[in-house]
């Protein structure tokens, strides 16, 4: 297997969509968003994480718990259109909006920002990343989850192809989702072992890892990787539509698409 760091953060979809990859990790607003406005020729294999890890983060000093505590206050993001909506949909909950925060471009440094005061809050922390990374360096903060203020469920990661590669090769993607399916498993059964692997296949030079970060992080993603109503890898129809007509209303999306263009179930085929 050969893993591909991606140069920009489209590239999990466009590579795969145009064939010089076999599978990329992509999230499900953007999926929907180059599928609806793009056309791009993209089939989602499954959900490797349920629900959003995407959080708005502060350092608890701010005294920052709900939307309402954003008001006239600073906001750092990676500066991506769906960062926008998702605050403005939560700060809509409280009757206010965009105009009500600043907004700043802060790249990929959300938690710099925040520890050096550039930034009252962030938008696109993760929780079970950013969250005890900050935890690690002596921060307390709070945070907010995005469905717990207007914006729906979403798969927070999902496996993606291009449409052509999976015809081409469909019993392949099924054995290899069914090897996944063996790997989680052993997760679940022992997550120190599984982490052990991690840190001794870790990319040390380019992405270090902290073991207690990653032992939390662990603590997180396992009950939402799969749940009582969703097996791990599952698609539901349902959160597919209720994000397609979210991502509509909003106006990120100009039309929506039926679900079923997108979605692949191979392990039960």
């Amino acid at each position: 297997m050969n893993i591909l760091f991606p140069s920009n953060a489209s590239d999990p979809l466009t590579m795969t969509a145009a064939g010089r990859a076999d599978i990329g990790f992509y999230y499900q607003e953007d999926t929907i968003i180059a599928k609806a406005n793009e056309d791009v020729p993209v089939k989602v294999l499954g959900a490797v994480v349920q629900q959003p890890i995407s959080i708005v983060c502060a350092l608890a000093e701010k005294n920052i718990k709900t939307p309402e505590d954003l008001i006239g206050k600073t906001i750092g993001y990676s500066g991506t259109r769906f960062g926008e909506v998702a605050v403005g949909q939560m700060l809509e909950t409280v009757g206010a909006t965009l105009d009500d925060v600043e907004l700043i471009d802060v790249g990929f440094d959300l938690m710099s920002a925040m520890t050096t005061g550039n930034v009252d809050a962030t938008f696109g922390c993760f929780i079970n990343h950013e969250v005890p990374a900050l935890e690690e360096e002596g921060f307390a903060v709070d945070y907010m989850e995005v469905m717990d203020y207007g914006v729906p469920n979403y798969y927070a990661l999902m496996l993606v192809t291009g449409e052509d590669q999976l015809e081409a090769n469909r019993d392949k993607y099924t054995r290899f989702l069914r090897a996944c399916q063996k790997g989680f498993a052993d997760m679940q059964a022992d997550p120190e072992e599984a982490l052990g692997l991690l840190l001794a296949n870790q990319d040390e030079e380019n992405f270090p890892l902290t073991e207690s970060v990653e032992r939390r992080s662990f603590d997180v993603l396992l009950p939402i990787m799969e749940t009582a109503d969703a097996p791990f890898l599952s698609q539901d129809v349902s959160v597919w539509q209720e994000n397609i007509d979210w991502l509509q209303k909003v106006g990120m999306i100009d039309a929506a698409f039926d679900p079923a263009e997108v979605m692949v179930d191979l392990l039960a085929e």
